[in-house]
């Protein structure tokens, strides 16, 4: 195998409680140090962060826009990897050939954009959040009823509801796209080619939604790997208010990028990305009022892996439910992006 450079983007903002766990993982990689660059988009970090950064070689870049998606970009912009690895600071790589794995598959297939884990690494020492959307494949439960999820999800026995080609080439999984929708392909462990992803360096912002569906609009057709592989999701472990904090944020981020529709790469509201639209909204609704059919879902999840964390998807719907509905409807009074300055992991 060729062991090209590969450029790891981790965008932080007082990330130091998960960031240290993130950067060892990588550090034990069995792959040449001399071609692995870490590159940390910083947002302001008031905490540790850059210290452990520091700790681990990683090259630091200042991402004034504060977000995580201009973290990406501005991470990427200071990137010279022939692959880009897109990692979250609270990601953690489930074992020493995690690398090779993803990028082996990109070698043998000239024609595909990148590679991504097929689900999320369940660990019973996580708290019960991050097993809960290791469970399902998921952070944000309504992506379940609308079908466009792209991890394992246990509850369904599937990676995604969305219509594409497969091809079982045995360590991984060859995908053809060739419409809308498509699934939320682009975080938490994604690689990309750098010849590709380096085309979207004109903007400030890097979307995971927007980075495949640009291609198929030019192209019509995507070519994609799953590796049968996970990636270690430490998601708000067991804080319920961590998991609200992001679901508010998730809605407002939707509604204040929505509004920029002269933007051309904030094309939200221009496209079928949900899959389900409109039946899946209506479904979730449906089934938050009335609760009961959330439980038959926890029980039947239980049923198929053994953990109380199922439990969890009953407040997580609602709270869900309550957070999109209040910010949906009421969004022309929180018409501004939302302020990081006090943002913490």
């Amino acid at each position: 195998m060729n062991k090209k450079k590969i450029s790891i983007l981790i965008p932080v903002l007082n990330s130091g409680s998960v960031l240290g766990k993130c950067l060892e993982s990588i550090s034990i990689q069995d792959y040449p140090k001399e071609n692995i660059e870490i590159i940390i988009a910083d947002g302001g970090s008031s905490d540790d962060s850059l210290d452990i950064a520091g700790r681990y070689g990683a090259f630091i870049v200042p991402n004034v826009l504060k977000t995580g998606e201009a973290g990406k970009m501005a991470a990427l912009k200071a990137a010279s990897g022939e692959y880009m690895a897109l990692i979250d600071s609270d990601n953690i790589l489930p074992d020493k050939n995690w690398l090779k794995s993803m990028i082996l598959p990109l070698e043998e297939n000239i024609n595909v954009l990148g590679s991504e884990p097929i689900s999320y690494t369940w660990r019973k020492e996580d708290g019960f959040i991050a097993r809960y959307c290791s469970l399902m494949g998921l952070n944000d439960p309504l992506v379940y009823f609308l079908g466009n999820y792209d991890r394992h999800n246990i509850l369904s026995g599937k990676w995604t509801e969305v219509e594409r080609e497969e091809k079982d080439c045995g360590e991984y999984i060859k995908i053809i796209f060739t419409k809308f929708p498509l699934p939320t392909i682009g975080a938490n462990g994604t690689v990309f080619r750098s010849e590709y992803i380096k085309k979207y360096t004109d903007r400030d912002y890097l979307f995971d939604i927007d980075i495949l569906s640009e291609e198929l609009k030019k192209t019509g057709k995507i070519e994609f790997i799953k590796v049968k592989t996970g990636i270690i999701h430490t998601y708000c472990e067991s804080d319920v208010s961590k998991f609200v904090k992001k679901q508010i944020r998730r809605v407002r981020d939707y509604n204040y990028y929505s509004l920029k529709k002269n933007i051309r790469e904030y094309n939200w509201n221009s496209m079928d990305i949900s899959g389900k639209k409109p039946w899946g909204i209506i479904k979730f609704s449906i089934y938050c009022v009335l609760i009961f059919p959330l439980v038959a879902q926890s029980i039947t999840g239980f049923l198929k892996k053994r953990d109380y964390a199922w439990f969890f998807h009953i407040p997580a719907c609602i709270l869900t439910f309550l957070i999109y509905s209040w910010y949906r409807l009421f969004g022309y009074i929180y018409t501004k992006e939302m302020d990081r300055r006090k943002w913490k992991q």
